[in-house]
């Protein structure tokens, strides 16, 4: 979530974008609908019985809106009635924060905002917290109150209200609020996260979500997320799995990085990777490897990002990433984007060593709509398989 702001900076978004219209009181539901989604698609999507596999330890299915082929968000509800937000669910943060009505910033005046007046079970902590982000931070107040997602409903879950939002990137994009999904480790100390409480108020049968990205967004329909187990309609072949490194971040070890048949050696001393679902890109490099990286796909630094030229990537090399004693491939298709004939590598470079001093990936949206990821909380590890 921290390298939000670098998706912006790759479409070219700034004052004058107009932004996509999503009315608030809609549900994602009811935007597919007006996309002319046939009802009995939409119904095997929320896992009614109609749909031909059940699963018997998911809980809930949250579809996925897809915004501008880069950010995948979902519905919750915060209050009693309910009030409803569209939330990013970020593996890479722990937090969950809405706007609210005690914020005024232009940001907040553009989102649905959480009127604590209005809720009879909200109680407010009183406490202050600056939440950072790489676009800058986010001030919230703290408070408690129920949390529905489809029918899990998360009793007494601390959460922020924002106080102050900066413009950029939340002014224009269509999501609300984030609801971080990492461990505890990174949100705010002394409250639980609200993965933490879905266990300990025995919500989830299995301690596992998953995440389906399509490979083919739409704006009504960018794919899903599973609590509580996983799909194997939304995906082909055998799991992958790889343990956790390190219980903070949903980071795992890379043993090596090929380009096509040419392996980097990059990682022969081992590198971490960190599956985060609030990146945009395919991928954040090392920075002492960007260079290399370039000249190997033949791209060139403007502008618009890292370009080549658009008739050459079919030639292009597969990238591999070892893990497991396994190589998951991506092929030039997923890791380049063509933004209007301008063809861009997905990627940015990060100059931040994991905390044991590997070279430090963060695997995104892009990696991610090429291989169907699961989380399991139990087994601390994340398990990966080719997307359907």
């Amino acid at each position: 979530m921290r390298w939000l702001v670098l998706a912006l900076l790759c479409l070219g978004l700034g004052e004058g974008m107009v932004r996509i219209p999503l009315r608030k009181g809609r549900s994602v539901l009811e935007v597919m609908r007006e996309k002319g989604m046939p009802e009995g698609f939409l119904k095997q999507l929320r896992g009614d019985p109609g749909r031909k596999y059940q699963l018997s330890y998911a809980v809930a299915y949250e579809l996925l809106t897809n915004y501008l082929d880069s950010f995948y968000f979902g519905e919750i509800s915060i209050g009693t009635p309910p009030q409803n937000f569209l939330v990013l669910f970020d593996t890479g943060s722990a937090n969950l924060w809405v706007p609210s009505t005690y914020c005024r910033t232009p940001a907040c005046a553009n989102h649905a905002r959480f009127n604590p007046s209005l809720s009879s079970t909200f109680s407010g902590i009183g406490v202050n917290y600056t939440l950072s982000y790489g676009f800058g931070d986010l001030l919230v107040v703290l408070g408690y109150d129920t949390v529905t997602i489809q029918n899990i409903i998360i009793r007494s879950q601390e959460f922020g209200l924002s106080l102050a939002e900066p413009s950029r990137p939340f002014y224009y994009l269509d999501f609300d609020g984030i609801l971080g999904m990492a461990y505890p480790g990174v949100g705010i100390g002394g409250y639980n996260t609200l993965v933490q409480n879905m266990l300990e108020q025995s919500l989830l049968t299995d301690p596992v979500f998953s995440f389906y990205y399509s490979r083919n967004p739409t704006y009504s329909y960018g794919g899903e997320v599973i609590l509580g187990g996983a799909d194997p309609q939304l995906y082909s072949g055998e799991v992958l799995w790889a343990p956790v490194v390190q219980e903070l971040y949903w980071k795992i070890g890379i043993e090596e990085f090929s380009i096509g048949l040419s392996a980097t050696g990059w990682c022969s001393q081992g590198c971490h990777g960190i599956m985060d679902t609030g990146t945009f890109l395919l991928a954040t490099i090392p920075g002492q490897f960007m260079s290399a990286f370039l000249q190997a796909l033949g791209a060139e630094e403007n502008d618009y990002g890292f370009v080549v030229d658009c008739s050459s990537v079919p030639s292009m090399p597969t990238l591999y990433f070892a893990v497991s004693g396994t190589q998951l491939p991506l092929p030039p298709s997923i890791y380049v984007l063509n933004n209007n004939g301008i063809c861009t590598v997905g990627v940015e470079s990060t100059y931040v060593p994991s905390d044991s001093g590997q070279p430090l990936w963060i695997l995104g949206n892009l990696f991610l709509r090429q291989y169907y990821s699961i989380f399991d909380m139990a087994n601390n590890r994340v398990g990966f398989a080719l997307s359907a």
